[in-house]
């Protein structure tokens, strides 16, 4: 080996942030020298294949072993054959098997001469005859007196004591790079996983702080507190039962705070605003050009979430489809990209809720049973308003703080013909219609006195109302289902007048964010009106 050639290669690979990059560098480097027929790298990693391994009998652990992770060379019999292949016979070593396991198990070299008349450590004498084979040289990685791996190559040449002496230095010079390249990916993978969680919790930030505490008194929320801290610090999943706007986001929360990952992020998902063919996506992430408009990486919320909780809401959304993939990545924290071969890993605490009776989704094969099993393992049923009217009143003033300090709106105070108002409805809406009624009564607040206007809601409650007994008792088909959905955006449009966000928008009507609005307006076919967006 000329030691000119070495270095270049050598330097080639020490620019590179990539251990892939690295790794080829290095074999198609060797290779390019005529003398060698074929270069090979193995990198010591945690057992994967023991099961199918070749090795298996003559492993002592079956927990790390040498991995073939990068291969260069050409054959003299037939030229179209390449060696570049990852995956035959030697693709695993155990440390202490055979030539490369002991240069991975000791770190010392071997130069091994192949005789004519046959070598008895060859695996195969005769293929080592046919090409021509002169020798075997192989040299350990070793950086800061750890054996990362083995490069290894056989010669149609003879290699000199001092040839073997340069490939000494290369092979610490390639541990080096190899170092490098792989201090550099966990560096890249911990400022993108910065990055996905600041941006995140930027976009959270409002949301996180906009209701700070589990506000009442009421013996059913005394029950939930005492749910929330005896799962609050295992790992187990839990699903939240309850109608829309009961505050199933607010328990979630108040896990995940009170759990060991409350230091990472908690990542919500609203299941009913994403659009069916974007679900995989969403999740998983998908890789550049994985499919029409997919113009960058994208990493998914699983990712984002790793080491955090992954709260998904309206869980029932999810297209039978993709239950089967989200029930996979829950079981054996693995998962890949859209559009990419490679497996990723996460390791994420679930949180689910639903306003859906998921039994009888089950029931009807709408939802996988397994997959319910794994969500319900600690169920937690949030109670409407209306079934804890005591915690009205305190609800509302906790609403009206916030609401009067956001406005300048202080001094605004409730009365009792306020309260008995707010007790005598039924709350379809649950505390996310209290609280928007509370928030357009400080709007409405003149001369220091607060108008509490509850038409509007019963009007809304009323059409939703006619439009349940229109369709009888039955069970609604799902197209029934979503031509009902679609039917109550219009309302909320016509009654916005087309306006979608800010005070007596369709999205403070329905008690949703306008995001999401604008996400099922889209979903249904809805035109919007930019000009009237508020």
């Amino acid at each position: 080996m000329n030691p000119l050639a070495l270095q270049s290669i050598a330097l080639e690979v020490a620019a590179a942030r990539s251990v892939p990059v690295v790794l080829r560098g290095i074999v198609e480097g060797l290779v390019r020298d005529p003398g060698v027929a074929l270069a090979r790298i193995w990198l010591r990693r945690p057992g994967d294949q023991c099961e199918v391994c070749a090795f298996r009998d003559a492993c002592p652990r079956h927990v790390e072993c040498l991995h073939l992770v990068a291969s260069a060379g050409e054959s003299i019999l037939d030229s179209k054959e390449g060696w570049d292949r990852l995956d035959g016979r030697f693709r695993r070593f155990p440390l202490g098997t055979r030539k490369v396991g002991k240069i991975g198990e000791t770190g010392e070299a071997l130069l091994l001469p192949i005789e004519a008349s046959g070598s008895p450590w060859l695996a195969d004498p005769e293929w080592a005859r046919l090409e021509r084979l002169h020798c075997f040289a192989g040299q350990p990685l070793v950086f800061r007196e750890e054996v990362l791996g083995v490069v290894a190559f056989f010669s149609r040449v003879e290699i000199t004591a001092e040839s073997f002496g340069w490939l000494r230095t290369f092979a610490d010079q390639a541990a080096v790079a190899i170092a490098n390249a792989r201090a550099f990916e966990e560096v890249d993978r911990l400022r993108e996983q910065l990055e996905l969680e600041r941006d995140y919790l930027r976009e959270e930030f409002k949301v996180a702080t906009s209701f700070s505490g589990m506000i009442g008194e009421s013996p059913a929320l005394l029950q939930i507190g005492h749910q929330i801290g005896l799962v609050a610090p295992t790992e187990a999943s839990v699903l939240i039962l309850g109608e829309s706007g009961t505050g199933k986001e607010l328990i979630a929360s108040a896990i995940h705070e009170r759990s060991d990952r409350a230091e990472k992020p908690m990542v919500r998902v609203n299941c009913a605003s994403i659009p069916r063919e974007l679900f995989e996506s969403e999740f998983f992430g998908h890789a550049r050009g994985a499919f029409t408009g997919a113009v960058g990486e994208r990493a998914g919320r699983f990712q984002i979430a790793d080491g955090g909780t992954l709260f998904l809401d309206e869980v029932g959304e999810i297209p039978l489809e993709l239950q089967g993939k989200l029930l996979r990545v829950l079981q054996e924290g693995q998962f890949s990209r859209v559009g990419e071969d490679s497996v990723r890993t996460t390791h994420v605490r679930l949180i689910t809720a639903t306003n859906r009776n998921l039994k009888g989704e089950v029931a009807a094969g709408r939802f996988r049973e397994d997959l319910y099993y794994r969500l319900s393992v600690f169920p937690i049923e949030v109670p409407p308003l209306r079934d804890r009217r005591e915690d009205i009143p305190l609800l509302a003033s906790h609403f009206l703080r916030h609401a009067s300090s956001l406005r300048n709106s202080e001094g605004l105070l409730l009365r009792r013909r306020d309260v008995d108002a707010l007790l005598a409805y039924d709350w379809p809406g649950n505390v996310r219609e209290l609280q928007n009624v509370i928030e357009r009564a400080v709007i409405l607040s003149s001369a220091g006195r607060l108008h509490i206007d509850l038409a509007q809601s019963r009007t809304l409650a009323t059409n939703g109302r006619r439009g349940s007994e229109k369709k009888g008792e039955r069970v609604l088909t799902d197209l029934e289902m979503r031509e009902s959905d679609r039917e109550n955006l219009l309302r909320a449009m016509e009654s916005a007048g087309g306006k979608i966000s800010g005070p007596g928008g369709a999205a403070e009507l329905l008690g949703i964010r306008p995001t999401t609005l604008n996400s099922r307006l889209k979903k249904f076919g809805i035109q919007i009106h930019r000009g009237h967006s508020g």
